[in-house]
């Protein structure tokens, strides 16, 4: 197998169309049956490994992106970044989903709900801004708990991230297929293939895996014409979303709001989530630190002036609609449309349904491009084929990721309903955010070679304490909705454990441009929501996710493992000779 720094002076004369086995699995480890078996025997040593192994950044913006061997093209600036926002966010979550949740759990206070999950996303997106400006890469928040947390956590996170990315695009695709038929005054499943499969699986939709396919095809040919396609699609849904509000509010009858919690405050958090899902395509932005020109100012007007705006809108959207009609009588398959149809507006279904797939196709096209790049840099790190991280060298894009999540979410477009899809995309999202905030807590107040040993031990300790807790909170929410006792007890621990940080560490890094505000009272926030939501969900999603992650072990053990294995200890083995070499030439 031919060292790192070999391929580097091979990659002028290699084809990018390959795929031969040793673009799959160039590690030792796969060279032959014997090395893997050698492999698999120090599964033990090789897990201690990489489970206390840290990546750092200079590896993360330099180094890995080397495995690529083409660069993305630097051709975004706050402009792209902010209408990528609003590409990446409104879509199915506000158009589907608020009718849903609002007839089965909510009711009125469905605006709750979005007040709820849209603060514990702003926690988040302050985390992200503040890991994006200062590592610029590909891989977001894979990269960022590479470094903070490890190899290991970074893989589940990876599987995760791949997971989200994969069910993510189906689920759109599927709502995509539901709006075009309201456009075209058909019932919603008329469209798709009925079978005699299970239900939630018998649905079977191949336009959504046509419109997959479209918008995969857009995001490998050009990341800036992607962009301005892009800012034409969301100026004029944005159109749309204004005649929504305005015309809700105009028809809107106040008796509509009674009850306003039919299902009580627990139905404001079951339903919060789930429409959680609505703001999970703002990590698609932190992605593209790598092609922005200038992200330590771009990165910061881009996602937190998006998602702020985003907030309201969804608030404001999610009120007109329980104004306008009551919600036992919403519709849960295209709510806004058949509510203006409700108050005598039956045109208005038309241009909402417009409006919501052209919301869906930037959701699909800016996913396409996010999506693809995590799964770059997760390639990159060989956690799945380093075949998968090459860059075109004349579009700048990553054809061959961008093929892997479009053919994967075709699959399970093509079976799977959106109920099914949302209460597992949503356990995936909250638990990859929650790792989030732990990695900035991690960040600031731990540095390798320079915290003391007591501090990283206070540090766990503090870090224990806060999750424990939240996850208490969260179990005792689910068992007893109207008790108050078991808060006595956990609310005070998340205080105590949040507190014992403030207090007893000092901070041990300061970001260079932008940074959190009020640390660690917000990142220790962002866990406890994010748990919180979480435990909101039903049983099913948590299974699902189990399976998942089950899958996700296995192939770690037999391949994963392996391939970052080899490529740590490889560039380990590089690095050292590199000194060696500089330091014969010194003595020269």
């Amino acid at each position: 197998m031919s060292s790192i720094g070999e391929q580097g002076d091979e990659l002028q004369h290699r084809t990018y169309w390959r795929w031969g086995k040793d673009e799959f699995l160039p590690e030792e480890s796969f060279q032959n049956w014997s090395t893997y078996r050698s492999a698999l025997l120090q599964i033990c040593f090789r897990f201690k490994d990489r489970l206390i192994s840290r990546s750092d950044d200079a590896s993360e913006i330099a180094e890995l992106r080397k495995q690529s061997e083409n660069d993305m093209k630097r051709c975004l600036t706050w402009w792209d970044l902010t209408w990528f926002g609003f590409g990446s966010v409104i879509g199915a979550g506000i158009f589907v989903l608020t009718g849903k949740e609002a007839h089965d759990h909510a009711g009125p206070a469905i605006v709750l709900s979005y007040v709820a999950s849209g603060i514990s996303a702003m926690l988040s997106v302050f985390c992200y801004t503040e890991f994006a400006v200062e590592i610029p890469v590909a891989g977001g928040s894979f990269a960022y708990l590479r470094i903070e947390l490890g190899d290991f956590v970074a893989f589940i996170t990876a599987g995760n991230i791949l997971l989200e990315s994969i069910v993510g695009s189906a689920a759109v695709a599927r709502a995509w297929t539901s709006y075009f038929t309201t456009l075209l005054n058909r019932q919603p499943n008329s469209l798709r293939i009925h079978t005699n499969f299970r239900k939630g699986y018998n649905l079977l939709d191949p336009i959504a895996v046509a419109v997959l396919a479209i918008s995969a095809s857009i995001a490998m040919i050009s990341t800036r014409k992607t962009s301005q396609l892009n800012w034409i699609a969301t100026a004029l849904n944005t159109v749309v979303i204004l005649f929504v509000i305005i015309a809700g509010f105009a028809h809107a009858n106040t008796s509509n709001l009674t009850p306003f919690l039919p299902e009580g405050v627990q139905g404001i958090f079951e339903a919060a989530a789930i429409v959680y899902f609505a703001y999970g395509g703002f990590d698609n932005i932190a992605t593209m630190a790598e092609e922005t020109k200038n992200p330590s100012r771009d990165i910061p007007l881009g996602l937190l002036g998006s998602m702020s705006i985003i907030t309201v809108i969804y608030c404001l959207m999610a009120l007109s609609l329980s104004m306008m009609q009551k919600y036992s009588d919403l519709d849960p398959d295209a709510a806004y449309s058949v509510a203006f149809q409700s108050v005598g507006m039956k045109w208005a279904k038309y241009l909402v349904a417009l409006g919501a797939l052209k919301g869906m196709t930037t959701v699909l096209l800016v996913g396409a491009l996010g999506q693809a790049r995590y799964t770059t840099h997760i390639a990159r790190a060989h956690m799945i084929p380093p075949w998968f991280a090459l860059v075109h060298p004349k579009t700048g894009t990553p054809i061959y990721a961008t093929l892997l999540i479009a053919i994967s979410s075709g699959l399970i477009a093509f079976f799977s309903s959106l109920d099914v899809l949302a209460s597992l995309l949503s356990v995936s999202t909250l638990f990859i955010f929650m790792m989030m905030a732990v990695a900035l807590l991690v960040r600031r107040y731990y540095v390798r070679d320079i915290t003391p040993h007591i501090n990283l031990q206070k540090l766990a300790i503090f870090l224990l304490i806060i999750i424990t807790s939240s996850m208490g909170t969260s179990a005792y929410w689910g068992l007893r909705p109207n008790g108050w006792v078991g808060y006595i007890v956990t609310i005070p621990l998340w205080l105590l454990g949040t507190m014992g940080i403030s207090i007893f560490l000092p901070q041990q890094r300061t970001p260079k441009v932008w940074g959190v505000p009020l640390v660690p009272w917000f990142p220790s926030l962002s866990i406890a929501t994010n748990i919180f939501l979480m435990g909101s969900l039903g049983s099913e999603a948590f299974i699902r996710f189990g399976i998942c992650t089950v899958v996700m072990l296995v192939y770690y053990i037999l391949v994963g493992l392996h391939a970052t294995y080899d490529m740590a200890h490889q560039q380990q083995k590089l690095e050292a000779l590199k000194v060696k070499d500089e330091d014969e030439a010194g003595r020269a």
